[in-house]
């Protein structure tokens, strides 16, 4: 009896497997099919939804809600955060009332002005993205952090008035996967410098433009379309990694002050003949 039922045993386990082989082969066909969805789709398409969705009198839909199939994407891609806790959402709206803090702030982007400029003109970057979030992260800096022995102490995981890690050097290329603890207080110097450090931060910003998929030659204006202002608002967020960041970064883009140190122009008072 048992020898009768082996070869059926054996024909029928080889048929299973043998189905599951084609059902798998056909489900990665399919997979492969597909196109990967970028930023600038999710944008477009939640841009046109917000649209069909809006009454006529209603106001432009918000940048920085992010869908749910959105944040899907970034948490796979990227890692996704929550807010801030409301205790530190508190904190920092208590902390940016301070008009000394806030003049401090400014006089020491004006001084770095010049390397913005030139880092947000060669890494095709908004001057306003790039001055926002220096002002955001100079303003809410803890006291002592930048002092040499707390930087080297390795207390402190970000450095410089753009606050970036050491991963950042990875990620760009400039150190490799494992430095060297040599090479490791060597990027932390260089984080230490502005001008460096600025730099940085263009370049960070370029790469996660050209990982989302974003036009590299287009600098993104905010007030020019809601496309524009996610695409700001994700790569804010994918730099400080909470998701209420964004929404400061958008304020600071509008702010009086800031514009006006980034795109005025000092002039000579001219001689008047009475």
């Amino acid at each position: 009896m048992s020898t009768d039922r082996s070869p059926v045993r054996v024909v029928s386990i080889r048929g299973v497997l043998c189905g599951a082989a084609a059902l798998a082969a056909t489900c990665l066909a399919f997979h492969s099919s597909l196109r990967p969805i970028s930023l600038s789709d999710l944008s477009s398409r939640s841009s046109k939804q917000a649209r069909d969705q809006s009454s006529p009198g209603e106001l432009n839909p918000d940048p920085t809600d992010f869908s749910v199939e959105e944040l899907e994407l970034l948490q796979r891609r990227f890692g996704v955060h929550g807010p801030q806790t409301p205790l530190a959402q508190l904190f920092t709206r208590g902390v940016d009332q301070l008009q000394p803090l806030r003049a401090n702030t400014l006089s020491r982007l004006r001084s770095l002005k010049p390397v913005i400029q030139r880092e947000a003109s060669r890494h095709r970057i908004n001057p306003m993205l790039i001055t926002a979030i220096l002002f955001d992260e100079i303003q809410h800096s803890k006291p002592g952090e930048d002092l040499p022995f707390v930087v080297h102490s390795g207390l402190v995981d970000t450095h410089g008035p753009a606050q970036l890690g050491i991963s950042e050097l990875i990620h760009q290329g400039r150190l490799p996967a494992e430095p060297t603890p040599k090479q490791i207080s060597e990027a932390r110097d260089l984080l230490m410098n502005p001008d460096a450090n600025i730099e940085l931060l263009a370049a960070k910003l370029s790469r996660i433009k050209n990982e989302l998929g974003l036009d590299q030659g287009s600098i993104l204006i905010a007030s020019r379309s809601y496309v524009d202002a996610k695409a700001i608002a994700t790569l804010a967020y994918l730099h400080n990694g909470k998701l209420d960041y964004p929404a400061r970064i958008l304020r600071y883009m509008q702010d009086p002050a800031l514009h006006g140190l980034i795109y005025s122009v000092r002039q000579s008072a001219k001689p008047y003949l009475i």
